[in-house]
């Protein structure tokens, strides 16, 4: 805890100098956007920005080691005893005609600046030498309203960039505020108008992603249902369902688990196989190969939990649970079904008492030295034994190899050596 704090007094103090600098240089300097806000809310701002009236140019005489991130926006990238600190010039917007970017801007001073950002609470600006905030948008009324409201029409907002619908979405659930009520009405209309056919499926499925990943995410699934915004976002039928097993997910469940949860919660009986959709959704939100995999095995385990789990022998069990997706799977059931997932949970323990996942008692390179030969009867042969290792039929590896050469010998002499 005392190293975490210690981390972010360094990143404030990193920030603050930059600041000094630029005032000393002559030039208008505040900390900007969300680490103003993060600090009003009683937060720890994992980074911080600098919104000045000095231009690039400027900025890079009073530190040689600046450079450009954005140079048709004024943005500088300035490193400070190991910390990395964009520092921006004031700027006015022109049109948006990408969705994403304006395709010019204007310097200018704080209050054009602060106007042409997305929310109300990250329009704030902060002079750390003066310990003053400069509000020009009225974010610290909001801040206390608890609200999350748009600068100025809300509609011009999100016709700049319909990304933020969503990131309206995860500072609602994140920090517990409500979407003031006009501000909302836009969010449903531009959802209804196809805003967001107009962002990419990378920018989308990351901003779910954020959201997903965090302990509010069953309120941010809420709000995506209730403004409408879920059927752009999984390409699919909007539904506005409680989130049940979502919301029973322990704070660090895995995006993929998230997902598979949401997907159950979503699922309805004349619905496409979870299968299915969860390929959809993956395609929808540009899934990583490990989080596709992640949520359609998750998917696997859980229908078999929920239904032929106590049916299946020893070694069937062994392999389901030591899986790394088991655990997710258990997790999403028992915000469902507690009682299964007790007696699950239960079950493993009985069976881990002799090992869920031994080492195999014999490799491949332990058929060859016995005589037989490789082929593809080789898996057949080594998945048998290790059933039988895991059902404690076997001791030591002399019987594990009786049982191999007995399991080759009933299948014929193609699976054997001279």
């Amino acid at each position: 805890m005392g190293t975490q704090a210690t981390t972010h007094d360094d990143l404030r103090a990193a920030a603050v100098q930059i600041v000094r600098a630029l005032a000393a240089g002559g030039h208008v300097a505040y900390l900007a956007g969300g680490c103003v806000r993060d600090r009003l809310m009683g937060l720890d701002p994992t980074d911080y920005d600098i919104a000045t009236d000095a231009r690039p140019e400027q900025v890079q005489k009073l530190f040689r080691q600046a450079h450009y991130v954005g140079e048709s926006f004024g943005v500088m990238l300035v490193r400070q005893h190991g910390h990395l600190i964009h520092v921006a010039t004031f700027r006015t917007d022109g049109v948006y005609s990408d969705g994403r970017h304006p395709d010019s801007v204007t310097f200018s001073d704080a209050e054009h600046d602060a106007a042409r950002r997305d929310f109300t609470i990250n329009g704030l600006f902060e002079d750390p030498l003066t310990d003053t905030i400069i509000d020009h948008v009225g974010g610290r009324a909001d801040l206390d309203a608890r609200s999350i409201r748009a600068i100025g029409l809300p509609e011009a907002r999100l016709r700049e960039d319909g990304l933020r619908m969503l990131r309206a979405v995860r500072f609602a659930a994140r920090f517990e505020f409500a979407i003031e009520e006009a501000t909302a009405d836009a969010i449903r209309t531009a959802a209804a108008a196809g805003l967001l056919r107009g962002v990419s499926r990378e920018r989308i499925g990351e901003e779910l992603k954020r959201m997903l990943t965090h302990p509010s995410r069953a309120k941010a699934a809420w709000e995506l249902q209730d403004l409408e915004l879920d059927h752009a976002v999984l390409d699919g039928a909007h539904r506005l369902v409680a989130p049940t097993r979502l919301g029973r997910l322990p704070d660090d469940a895995p995006y993929s688990t998230a997902l598979a949860a949401w997907l159950l919660d979503r699922s309805q009986p004349d619905d496409e196989s979870p299968s299915d959709r969860a390929l959809r959704w993956s395609r929808a939100l540009l899934l990583s190969n490990a989080d596709q995999h992640g949520l359609c095995r998750s998917l696997e385990i859980h229908d078999t939990l929920s239904g032929s789990w106590p049916r299946l022998g020893i070694a069937a069990q062994k392999r389901l649970a030591a899986q790394p997706e088991f655990e997710q799977a258990l997790l999403i059931l028992a915000g469902s079904d507690q009682e299964t997932a007790v007696e699950v949970r239960g079950r493993v323990r009985e069976l881990a008492r002799t090992d869920l996942a031994p080492p195999p008692l014999i490799t491949g390179d332990d058929l060859i030295d016995v005589g037989l030969a490789p082929g593809p009867a080789f898996r057949t042969v080594l998945d048998a034994v290790y059933d039988a290792q895991l059902e404690g039929g076997l001791g030591n590896r002399a019987e594990a190899l009786a049982l191999a050469r007995a399991i080759a010998d009933s299948d014929g002499p193609a699976a054997a050596g001279g």
